[in-house]
């Protein structure tokens, strides 16, 4: 089994005032020809948007994004004429494909939104742009992972793509095995809150591992955790 660590503080930091963004890649004014990406794994940004503040409308070509709101709620809307919510709780998955206009802000006028964006090479290019959004009671079942995004499940968002998006929560002392899908994958790592352990290795609050050349791995907690598991293929 091949690891590499990306700890939280040596993730690439953007403060725009309206926008505080950690960078697990490299992504706007932050390089790192280290941190390009990990397998077909782009971005995994970490962003805190101010009240009433957001991103406004601007376009994406043949990316699949996934945004996972942590806290509090996000107004999308797109040039396909959809506006939705996205809440704490549910998932929202984009194909960019040919082209694809959005925007995303802040749906509340007096609190912060918290959020993971994520972006994924695609399997298949300039297909038809789509969106879908679903809500996932992952909290709710302990000590196992709920798929939320996957290129064969009903139960989970469709992804252009060989890739799975697990999360999960485990409790103090519990320990958790992840078995990969395809032998050619890879498997990104973030403790989203908590603290576990794999192999020697310790993760705490936002530090996150690739894993590669395995299809199997077992991480075990000290306290109480919730993880985000991305598995995408290396090539």
């Amino acid at each position: 089994m091949k690891t590499i660590f990306h700890g939280a503080a040596q993730r690439g930091h953007a403060n725009h005032g309206w926008l505080q963004a950690n960078h697990s890649f490299s992504f706007g004014g932050y390089f790192d020809p280290g941190k390009i990406q990990f397998g077909l794994l782009r971005v995994l940004n970490d962003d805190t948007v101010a009240a009433g503040m957001g991103f406004s409308e601007h376009p994406h070509y043949n990316m699949e994004i996934v945004t996972i709101p942590l806290k509090g709620a996000l107004a999308h809307k797109d040039s396909t004429g959809r506006k939705e919510t996205i809440r704490a709780g549910e998932v929202q998955i984009m194909s960019a494909g040919t082209g694809i206009v959005h925007a995303e802000m802040n749906a509340s006028p007096t609190e912060s939104v918290s959020l993971f964006q994520i972006w994924i090479l695609p399997e298949k290019v300039n297909i038809e742009p789509r969106y879908d959004q679903r809500l996932f009671d992952w909290k709710q079942k302990k000590n196992s992972w709920t798929e939320v995004v996957a290129p064969d499940m009903e139960q989970a968002l469709w992804i252009n793509q060989q890739a799975w998006l697990s999360l999960a929560t485990l409790d103090e002392g519990n320990a958790l095995e992840y078995r990969g899908h395809k032998p050619e994958n890879g498997f990104y790592l973030m403790v989203i809150e908590g603290e576990v352990t794999l192999g020697n290795q310790v993760l705490g609050k936002r530090d996150a591992i690739g894993i590669s050349e395995t299809d199997v791995f077992e991480m075990k907690s000290t306290k109480y955790s919730e993880l985000l598991l991305i598995e995408v293929p290396m090539a």
